[in-house]
């Protein structure tokens, strides 16, 4: 893989009315950044991370719904959108969720609302467990978290982790234009394909012809996908379930009845595990909720604002509000136990 800094010039990715990128340069990565100018001064950070194939496009119908009560951002990925490969060419849960926690430390944003869709879920569950202290809330939609039984349609994304998969794969696809890609990724993730508007579908094609013209696209979507495999089947403190069970944050959980990537079923055992959750199910909506129902997202999440700050003003300092001490909570964990392994 050739440096970051010889790659092939492509085409810029769009940014939506009223955003803004910028690339952010840490140790060993290089990420793009997609923010939105806050409506006022002093509204409390969000941060948003997108899933396997997305990029921080994927947040552009949700942000702005959510102007008057966060500073929004959304992060592309390693590999992703217009991010470029990791130096190490790390692309598993740990080495995605080590690059949210090094721009976490480096902007000095934090504690922040923390979003994450499907691999992004999985990545910032683990962000929240290891360091409770950079995270205020923590949005789930469709995260990806083990499965016993995986859904049927969800084998071929899994068996683009196997050894040699992704090139018969691209052989066998060569013929297929932008656009056959789209229309195959919209059916996958969205409950009514019909949501899509002409354009957005015109802009999703746009930016698929893009990212094929990327050297890497294949080999990031290749090893995130083996990343998730090889995530399913940690046990110990690094199972993503363990993890889940650690999260301190107030936890807002969104499911799509029509999801063909993370089983609708999954909903309860999540609400379950993350200790202070809400859990908000959407009957229509496939596996990218804050895309086709954003509307609804966003309201599940004033809520979720609202819920915390009763909370706030009924709980004293080091105390729930039953009266336990909440005092070295996050303790059972070391700050960095994620990040190796």
């Amino acid at each position: 893989m050739p440096p970051a800094n010889v790659l092939p010039k492509v085409a810029a990715v769009k940014d939506a009315d009223g955003e803004q990128l910028r690339s952010v340069h840490l140790p060993g990565i290089t990420l793009t950044v997609r923010s939105r100018r806050p409506a006022r001064e002093g509204l409390p950070p969000a941060l948003y991370v997108h899933g396997l194939g997305g990029s921080s496009q994927n947040w552009s119908a949700l942000m702005p719904l959510l102007d008057g009560v966060v500073h929004s951002e959304a992060v592309d990925l390693p590999g992703f959108g217009e991010s470029p490969p990791p130096d190490d060419g790390d692309y598993s849960i740990t080495g995605h969720a080590r690059a949210v926690l090094r721009y976490l430390d480096a902007s000095g944003r934090g504690p922040v609302h923390l979003f994450g869709n499907s691999l992004g879920g999985a990545v910032v569950t683990r962000v929240a467990a290891a360091r409770p202290d950079l995270v205020r809330t923590l949005t789930l939609v469709s995260p990806a978290l083990p499965e016993i039984r995986v859904q049927r349609s969800a084998v071929p994304t899994g068996l683009l982790a196997l050894p040699g998969m992704v090139s018969l794969f691209s052989r066998l696809t060569q013929e297929w234009t932008a656009e056959q890609r789209v229309r195959g990724i919209t059916a996958l993730c969205y409950g009514d394909p019909g949501r899509v508007s002409e354009e957005g579908f015109r802009n999703a094609v746009e930016e698929m012809e893009r990212r094929l013209q990327l050297p890497y696209f294949w080999d990031a979507m290749a090893r995130s996908a083996r990343g998730i495999v090889n995530a399913y089947t940690l046990g110990g403190q690094h199972a993503l379930w363990r993890q889940a069970e650690r999260v301190l944050a107030p936890t807002l959980l969104v499911y799509g009845g029509r999801d063909q990537l993370v089983g609708y079923r999954m909903a309860q055992r999540a609400a379950r595990a993350f200790r202070d959750s809400r859990l908000l199910t959407l009957p229509d909506a496939g596996h990218v909720a804050m895309m086709e129902y954003p509307e609804t997202v966003a309201t599940a999440f004033r809520e979720l604002l609202a819920d915390t700050a009763d909370s706030a003003d009924t709980v004293d300092t080091g105390k729930s509000a039953s009266g336990e001490s909440t005092d070295g909570a996050a303790d059972s964990e070391p700050a960095n136990q994620t990040t190796g392994g």
